[in-house]
């Protein structure tokens, strides 16, 4: 795909992370893990990290049904101070004690410049969500992290501005960056928020950065999450961010939008029609695989 010509100006100015005349894209690698080289990758778990049952069982699920990474919020910005906040350094304790268990990566959201140092220490990527994209003093901070960062496009931003925001942890020493399109707010209320489907195929064009999609946010609603997650198959991302919990109407965060694990594992299978998902790390097998419940 080559870039538009009325996006030169737009777009090239920032130079750490446009597409090059070359065409060369940015490998994100974690591990033996590759994104952004062509595969698929999936990243799974719940909102947030609520118990060592929860967050061990929903990882053993995802990596049987072929997520390579494991997504869990173990400190959580909620619009209200009485929703549950996430457990800390505790959270990330249990996000560590699966990794190890399964092999899985870790991504989990970074809130504050002051906790990177903490979170580094325990996640494979850094997560920015959509509230800190422009975060510039935590940005910065994550050039110096020494981990792959993940940046969410914020809920109002434009896509020159979450490149400029991409921009700054490049100059800041860091060009290991995942964009995500993750829903706009628009006027539109039957949805969460707005999934801006042709960000994908732009961002692919005029940004060498990998681009997946979260499209548990993007909806609210957990029947739209699997067609939405084709449909950002089909345009060309390089992955997924998927919020999947073994009791989603139990969940303390986002439980509305969460798959449960019949359906996320029936999620895979559809989108192997579809694109070639990064192999799971082990020949691990889930029930319902035994069970012959899914082929």
């Amino acid at each position: 795909m080559t870039t538009n010509s009325q996006w030169n100006g737009q777009f090239s100015c920032f130079d750490l992370v446009a597409r090059t005349a070359d065409g060369s894209r940015t490998i994100v690698r974690v591990g033996d893990l590759a994104i952004g080289d062509g595969s698929f990758v999936v990243m799974a778990g719940p909102c947030a990290v609520e118990s060592e049952q929860q967050i061990l069982k929903t990882a053993e699920f995802v990596a049987a049904a072929g997520a390579r990474v494991l997504r869990g919020g173990a400190y959580k910005p909620r619009s209200s101070p009485y929703s549950f906040q996430g457990l800390g350094v505790e959270g990330l304790k249990l996000l560590a004690k699966a990794r190890k268990e399964t092999g899985l990566a870790i991504v989990t959201e970074v809130m504050s410049e002051s906790d990177v140092e903490v979170i580094a220490e325990y996640a494979d990527i850094m997560q920015v969500g959509t509230r800190s994209m422009e975060n510039y003093s935590l940005l910065e901070a994550l050039g110096r992290c020494g981990r792959p960062v993940l940046l969410k496009r914020g809920m109002t931003a434009r896509l020159d501005e979450l490149m400029q925001s991409a921009q700054i942890i490049a100059a800041s020493g860091n060009p290991e960056i995942i964009l995500c399109e993750r829903g706009i707010r628009t006027f539109e209320t039957a949805t969460r928020n707005t999934f801006d489907i042709a960000a994908v195929p732009v961002l692919k064009a005029v940004s060498r950065l990998p681009v997946i999609v979260d499209p548990s946010h993007a909806a609210g609603v957990r029947s739209l999450v699997p067609v939405l997650a084709r449909a950002a198959a089909v345009v060309g991302a390089d992955g997924l961010l998927v919020e999947v919990h073994p009791e989603p109407e139990k969940a303390l965060s986002d439980g509305m939008q969460s798959l449960p694990f019949d359906e996320f594992e029936d999620m895979m299978c559809d989108l192997r029609r579809y694109v070639v998902i990064s192999p799971a790390l082990h020949d691990m097998r889930s029930p319902l695989l035994m069970a012959g419940g899914v082929n």
